[in-house]
């Protein structure tokens, strides 16, 4: 235990923590306080409408086009209603300053959808009027920006700004002047066209994460938090650490209806670290293991942060492609992480909960097959839906809805005979853990919001704003009808008035998550001044000469600056903010440089790379603002927690430099058969590094053994880096010689071409990498058609000329300047060898596993029994 403890908040404390950094710590009591609420409510059914199939119908085209105008006004109006703009201002008032801020902020946003016909008639160029708008409409963002999300945003958008207007100053060093651009290019750039804060973060934001916010919002308000926390708890609270390894699986679940760390922290943590420390945990550690699992929750599918959502626009893949390459790394990562706290209990010989005694692999097995089940049923879910859409074409649809509400009220059915779930005290003296045959049939009707998600995702790939709409719907209904269903079921005689407490869940439902949009919506806008600034001036291509110059060409050194520039802009921005910043600066550089280095590292690698730092954020002192939330409910010191938190999420640091390399972690290009090779060997490999890093596997590790430990896990991550060792991957060919290796290649085979030139805009030598995939045409002409090469064969050298313009090549390639004094020619040739399976690696790994396992094993036995080693 720590030596000194602070003092945990009370239930009211913490949620006015929650409150002052989700949704505004500002509550107005009375008719003000009505009308707020009211905005807010306006706000959610408008976002409603417009993802639902009938927007057309039911909203005006104009509304409809300028969507995101009204999405960041209602934001903007909301965050001056909701946060106060000084600590000392009033928290149970408006102050009149505010007032102005909100209506002028909100007249600014729609300029617009205001003067939408003005706008186009000048062809999206900002008049004079315009750009003062456009100026005065900054200012108010950054004020809403600033009292929402803290100052960092603001400064950083405000250097940003100011390279726009000063950049081709004389004070600038030459290497990163430019033109400079007048107000009113500025100003069309950043508040009139889609390209700076009307961008597509703001459209995502206003297309997509809403919705998703919303349905965490109703799923929380309807009990479902309560559900899979209760649900966690009678599966693993019986276990040595339980109350821990209950924590990490109940924030994953919650991480379904959370998309915010500190919320999530709050809404778990009040009863899992009150029982963890119980268990023997110190307050840090307690604190810390409801971090690293709560923080997760925004990596894990199918629900994820909202960054998630950016990346299907900013890699141009569906969101099930995105959900697919998550999958794996967040799944082995919750795993290692119920693994460190059962290294935790094991290793301080801590005590169980209750006197339940069940063993770990039953425990294992059937929580395996629950989350096998629920994936089957959603995947099955398609077969009854195909054949009623066959049988009946026209009314489906009709019959599909009738069938799934008959679903919905078996299942308040069996819910009603059991008592509805409360809320446990963690404080008591006698802790009652749930038991899971008793409580189960209490919320089952809460996984259909969740099946219908996935289906509608996974299944009928409809779009996310689309899919999370007929999700919420049916929230709509289970939060009004639950209470009067079950009360009917029951024989209750007030059966329908309990109709009235299903409106105002509803309500109160949609009102939370309008207000936990605030700072998404503001963030996202926020944001849109530094992509526009990228795209304006070109300062993104500056920043990756810089960059490159700072890591010397290579790869991992520029890995982990854009791991550490991630984690400083976290110290002061959300995770979503954070992300559309660092991706619209570096994710083009890592990309460039790995195909320099001879490495095709996959977009949505380098995305997911910068997603993960992004969150750690939330995690990592000074500033970890979801460790200061568990401190605050665990009465430890915040500092520690958040060091403690960031070592126990080591795996968290390591998995995205491992798919970066390794994109089978990732999915990509993998059978069923070899994805699931890949997901046991994965899972072996973050236990054994998890084991490495804690210092204990069967007992206490010897140094030697974390050594051979860590050297295992790289050898399950990594095998081919040992392979290569042994037998060379790629077979050399001259450079001149490129048109025969065509010619001859099998195809479907991979040609690994480095070209070399001039670089397009400084002329300046530079390779590239492009792995060229041999064509299933026959002959060499048909394949240089086909990829779209142009050889010129001159004195031993390959020149290449310009490709055909549509080919994947010619954009590739587009960086070179292929009219300069310097040719353009092939230097280095590469075909796939006749290479052993890398996967024999395993053999030699796992041998090493077992014997230091067995080691282990035997000095455990000597060992005093109830004494830690």
């Amino acid at each position: 235990m720590s030596v000194k403890e602070n003092k945990a908040l009370s239930e009211a404390e913490l949620q006015e923590l929650v409150a002052a950094s989700d949704s505004g710590a500002r509550s107005v009591p009375g008719r003000l306080g009505l009308f707020i609420a009211g905005v807010a409510l306006v706000w959610s059914i408008f976002q409603v409408l417009l993802a639902s199939p009938w927007a057309p119908y039911v909203l005006p085209s104009d509304a409809i086009n300028n969507s995101r105008q009204i999405h960041l006004a209602f934001a903007v109006f909301l965050s001056a209603m909701a946060y106060p703009l000084f600590k000392r201002a009033p928290t149970d008032r408006v102050p009149w300053y505010d007032w102005l801020l909100a209506l002028g902020g909100a007249f600014f946003a729609l300029y617009g959808y205001f003067f939408y016909a003005k706008i186009v008639q000048n062809g999206g160029l900002a008049d004079q009027t315009d750009a003062y708008a456009g100026l005065i409409g900054l200012a108010l963002l950054f004020i809403a920006a600033y009292r929402t999300l803290g100052p960092v945003m603001v400064i950083l958008a405000i250097i940003f700004l100011g390279y726009v207007f000063f950049g081709s100053s004389e004070v600038v060093p030459d290497q990163i002047r430019w033109a400079g651009a007048s107000l009113r290019k500025a100003m069309s750039h950043m508040w009139i066209t889609s390209e700076g804060v009307f961008g597509i973060a703001l459209g995502v934001s206003t297309k997509f994460v809403f919705l998703f916010v919303l349905f965490g919002a109703l799923l929380d308000k309807a009990g479902a938090g309560n559900y899979f926390i209760k649900m966690a708890f009678g599966a693993l609270g019986h276990l040595r650490g339980g109350p821990a390894k209950a924590a990490v699986v109940g924030s994953a679940a919650t991480g379904l209806i959370s998309g915010s760390s500190i919320a999530n922290v709050v809404t778990t943590g009040t009863f899992t670290i009150p029982l963890m420390k119980r268990v023997g945990f110190s307050a840090e550690k307690a604190g810390s293991v409801e971090v690293a699992s709560s923080v997760n929750g925004q990596i894990m599918p199918p629900v994820m942060g909202a960054a998630a959502f950016l990346m299907v626009e900013y890699v141009g893949i569906s969101y099930v492609e995105v959900i697919t390459h998550a999958f794996l790394p967040a799944i082995i990562s919750y795993i290692a992480l119920v693994y460190i706290v059962h290294l935790e209990a094991v290793k301080n010989n801590m005590p169980t909960l209750g006197n339940k005694v069940v063993s770990m692999g039953k425990t294992i097995g059937g929580m395996f097959a629950f989350f096998a089940g629920f994936a089957a049923l959603c995947y099955l879910t398609q077969f009854p839906v195909r054949l009623i859409t066959d049988m009946v074409p026209s009314g489906s649809g009709w019959v599909l809805s009738v069938l799934l509400a008959a679903i919905y009220v078996g299942l308040i059915y069996l819910a009603a005979s059991v008592p509805d779930l409360e809320p446990d005290d963690p404080n008591a003296e006698q802790v009652e853990l749930p038991e899971i045959p008793k409580i189960y049939k209490s919320g089952l009707y809460f996984l259909l919001p969740i099946i219908v998600l996935v289906y509608f995702l996974m299944i009928e790939r409809k779009s996310p704003g689309l899919s999370a709409f007929w999700a919420t719907f049916l929230l709509f209904g289970i939060l009004l009808t639950q209470k009067t269903l079950k009360a009917f079921f029951r024989g209750e005689d007030n059966a329908l008035s309990k109709l009235k407490d299903g409106v105002i869940d509803l309500i109160q439902g949609m009102i939370d998550g309008a207000r936990n949009m605030i700072g998404i919506g503001l963030a996202t806008a926020t944001a849109g001044i530094i992509v526009g600034t990228v795209s304006l001036t070109g300062i993104g291509q500056v920043m990756a000469d810089f960059v490159e110059f700072l890591s010397g060409g290579n790869l991992i050194l520029m890995l982990i600056f854009v791991a550490i520039l991630s984690l400083i802009l976290g110290m002061g921005l959300p995770t979503t903010a954070n992300y559309i910043v660092v991706s619209s600066l570096m994710v083009a550089v890592v990309v460039e440089l790995g195909a320099q280095s001879g490495l095709v590292v996959p977009l949505i690698a380098v995305h997911l790379f910068v997603f993960y730092f992004g969150i750690m954020a939330d995690v990592t002192p000074p500033v970890g603002l979801a460790s200061f939330a568990a401190a605050a409910v665990s009465g430890g010191d915040a500092i520690r927690t958040g060091f403690t938190a960031f070592f126990y999420s080591l795996r968290t640091v390591a998995l995205p430099f491992v798919f970066i390399f390794n994109t089978d972690l990732l999915l990509i290009d993998v059978t069923w058969v070899q994805g699931i090779i890949v997901f046991v060997v994965s899972t072996i490999g973050i236990l054994v590094f998890t084991a490495g890093t804690m210092g204990w596997f069967m007992t206490r590790s010897k140094i030697w053994e974390t050594v051979a430990l860590l050297v295992i896990a790289f050898a399950l991550f990594r095998p081919g880096v040992f392979m290569n060792q042994i037998q060379p991957p790629y077979e050399q060919f001259e450079p001149a010689a490129f048109a025969q290796v065509l010619e001859d290649a099998r195809p479907g085979s991979e040609l690994r071409t480095t070209i070399s030139g001039p670089d397009f805009d400084t002329l300046d030598m530079k390779d590239l990498t492009v792995v060229l995939i041999v064509p299933e045409a026959e002959g060499l002409d048909a394949r240089l058609d086909e990829l779209g090469l142009i050889l010129v064969p001159e004195d031993g050298v390959m020149r290449l000329d310009e490709p055909m313009f549509g080919t994947d090549l010619s954009d590739k390639l587009s960086s070179f300047d292929f009219y300069a004094d310097d040719p353009v020619a092939i230097t280095k040739v590469q075909g796939s060898a006749d290479q052993l399976p890398k996967e024999l690696i395993f053999i030699p790994a796992l041998a090493l596993l077992g014997l230091v396992a067995w080691l282990q094993i035997g000095r455990a036995r000597r060992q005093p029994e109830g004494v830690a080693a």
